[in-house]
């Protein structure tokens, strides 16, 4: 296969266009929702009958576990390669419409927990948060002290709701953290110490006992911004100092309600997203943050309370989708958890088989509160939850806890951002719905962009990009996987074409190995030393771009859309299955950075889960599996759509939006 592009110095191993009408030819158009199969559903007024969950405490090491396994690998790649879209052999297998009178809530509520209403931040011109570029680009302000005020701040500029949105009969909300569909899967649960009331509001009443007596577990709950308590924890159950823990889960169900088989990925990649909403809120309180990843999922299960507020799911699954009142596939899947701690100090000490065994006794506290019903009826995906089993983390307390240098990103001019502070862009930040086709980005801004989205950060001569030390990308506890493959449509004084990010450069010869051997591999002119970007090819790629993406506009309406490339069977037979969900992790965490950034520098964007995953491989000449793209985006000057009416997030006591 070839690719001539139309330009006299174009020398591209394929034609795009050429590309784009053989495999439009005999393809059958279909809705983003429908299955490319026919979907068995077993009909049934009797929902499944659930038994009690085959539970196992027992902790072994990593060599044995069950996740680690070729069978879990196996599993692994059997549901990618079975969830992937295909231009010419149609979509994964999904709904064939939106049950609207089932779609689940997309608040989870702890009924009967006692309450603790979080503090609001000030409104402009009283912002008081920094500089949006200095946190990447400078250290990190002194950490303020654990309180009902700063905890207050880190949940408001990373987890809460940013806005309501209102057109005809319609009106729905949005988060600080992104999620695909705005169907927010993510929940986020708090471990903490006693709150004393803040130095810096002595008028706000204090916390009421037990947040102001003891430790406790709390659920956050965006919609009213607040903690729901969960437990109350005696201090000498807990072996942490100076520290919080942040934990993340997932309810499959609010994503597979739309997207069927393919909603796991989804789920991941908002994982990453509030991963690094997290990081970037942490940091302007002075704060560090990293992945408890030592920790394994029966921990994380015990932690959040989860054998008292799930549903108990059946001790068998079905071997297809299932529709009726499964209460069961409304449950938390536990992902991770988070340390939080002063930055600039000597990072806490974790000994992961004493916190293990402290998590241990949490289930027999008194847990509070009983979770709302999310919808009345249910489809059971089955491959969805067989997966989520067979990734599950297993411990891994022999790695001990350790946290990266903190480095900077590189910044060519601050001039290049908008005036804005990091609360302005995180809460301002949107998802574009539409991009004007007009846009021209300014080179030095497009490698601003890419330069933050660089792992390492600013290194000294002879030092490789791969570490994750920057922010927000050293909350996670490995090195890079994730590269990018970049389709330039409109950057001033740079030529069209396809290009590539390498995020980890020890994977450099491998990825010219893997890929066309007809591509350019040259640094485009001007392109800042420390910044590894390679044009593979020139050519107008807006087209191809758009095909690839579903065949949605957007892609090729930006100034740039990229397709996020991780190295991945080898990284699961190397590590284990429970990998697979992180490098959708790393992914949204990418995208969180792309999405700041856009924003920061006054234009916008867009993540897009829906994408034909193996002709992206072949554009790129990629075969077999060790690599795959995960996570597709696009940046430009977006199309606002001035039907629609913005609220305020929170308007005011008394007040439901």
């Amino acid at each position: 296969m070839s690719f001539a592009l139309p330009s006299a110095t174009s020398r591209i191993p394929l034609s795009f266009s050429a590309f784009t009408a053989a495999r439009g030819r005999g393809r059958r158009r279909r809705d983003l929702f429908s299955s490319s199969s026919t979907t068995t559903f077993a009909m049934s007024s009797n929902p499944i009958t659930p038994s009690p969950p085959q539970l196992q405490h027992q902790h072994q090491q990593e060599s044995s576990s069950s996740s680690s396994s070729a069978a879990a690998v196996d599993a692994a790649t059997h549901y990618h390669n079975r969830t992937k879209h295909s231009l010419t052999g149609g979509y994964a297998r999904g709904p064939r419409g939106l049950d609207w009178a089932n779609q689940p809530n997309p608040f989870l509520r702890f009924l009967s927990s006692p309450l603790l209403p979080l503090l609001h931040s000030p409104p402009e011109p009283h912002d008081d948060s920094p500089p949006y570029h200095s946190v990447f680009s400078s250290s990190l302000p002194p950490p303020q002290p654990f309180s009902h005020a700063s905890i207050s701040r880190l949940l408001y500029d990373s987890l809460s709701l940013s806005a309501w949105k209102s057109t005809g009969l319609s009106t729905w909300s949005l988060r600080v953290n992104p999620s695909s569909g705005n169907l927010h899967p993510t929940e986020s649960h708090l471990l903490s110490p006693p709150l004393p009331l803040s130095q810096q509001q002595p008028s706000s009443p204090p916390p009421p006992p037990p947040f102001s007596s003891s430790s406790f577990v709390a659920h956050y709950s965006p919609k009213d911004h607040s903690l729901e308590l969960r437990a109350s924890i005696s201090p000498p159950d807990l072996p942490l100092h100076r520290s919080l823990l942040l934990a993340f889960s997932s309810i499959l169900w609010r994503e597979a309600w739309k997207y069927g088989e393919r909603a796991f990925r989804y789920c991941n990649h908002d994982v990453g997203h509030a991963l690094a909403a997290a990081a970037v809120s942490a940091a302007t309180l002075g704060w560090d943050v990293c992945l408890l990843d030592g920790l394994g999922h029966d921990d994380l299960h015990r932690f959040l309370g989860l054998d008292r507020s799930n549903t108990p799911s059946p001790d068998w699954l079905p071997d297809r989708p299932v529709r009726g009142r499964l209460p069961w596939v409304e449950s938390q899947h536990p992902d991770c958890a988070l340390l939080i701690f002063p930055f600039g100090e000597t990072p806490p000490s974790v000994d992961y088989a004493e916190l293990a065994l402290a998590l241990s006794r949490l289930p027999a506290m008194e847990w509070l509160g009983k979770p709302n019903s999310l919808s009345k009826d249910h489809v059971c995906w089955d491959v969805i939850y067989k997966t989520a089993e067979a990734v599950k983390k297993p411990p891994t307390y022999g790695e001990g806890f350790s946290v990266n240098p903190f480095h900077r990103s590189p910044l060519i001019s601050p001039d290049l951002y908008k005036d804005m502070t990091v609360r302005q862009v995180v809460r301002k930040r949107r998802s574009a719905v539409d991009m004007d086709g007009v846009h021209v980005l300014e080179k030095d801004t497009f490698y601003q962009i890419l330069l933050h989205c660089l792992p390492s950060g600013e290194l000294g001569l002879g030092e490789k990009q791969g570490k994750q030390f920057t922010l927000p990308f050293r909350v996670l506890t490995w090195d890079a996987e994730v590269h990018a493959a970049l389709f330039v449509h409109r950057v001033r004084d740079l030529p069209k074409g396809l290009y590539f990010l390498v995020r980890n450069e020890e994977h450099l010869d491998r990825l010219k190995s893997a890929m066309r051997s007809e591509f350019e591999w040259e640094r485009p002119e001007g392109c800042p030393a420390g910044l590894p970007l390679y044009r593979l090819a020139r050519g107008d790629c807006r087209e191809l771009a758009k095909q690839l993406s579903c065949h949605q506009d957007i892609a090729s309406d930006g100034c740039f859309s990229l397709g996020m490339v991780a190295r991945f069977e080898p990284v699961l037979r190397e590590k284990g299955a429970w990998m697979y969900p992180r490098l959708f992790w790393e992914t949204g965490v990418l995208g969180q950075v792309l999405y700041l950034e856009a924003h920061a520098v006054g234009i916008s964007a867009t993540g897009i889960g829906c994408y034909f995953d193996d002709d992206v491989h072949e554009v790129l000449g990629l075969q077999g599996l060790e690599f795959q793209s995960l996570y597709h985006f696009t940046i430009g000057n977006p199309v606002l759509d001035k039907r629609i009416l913005s609220l305020p997030a929170y308007p005011g006591p008394g007040i439901d939006a």
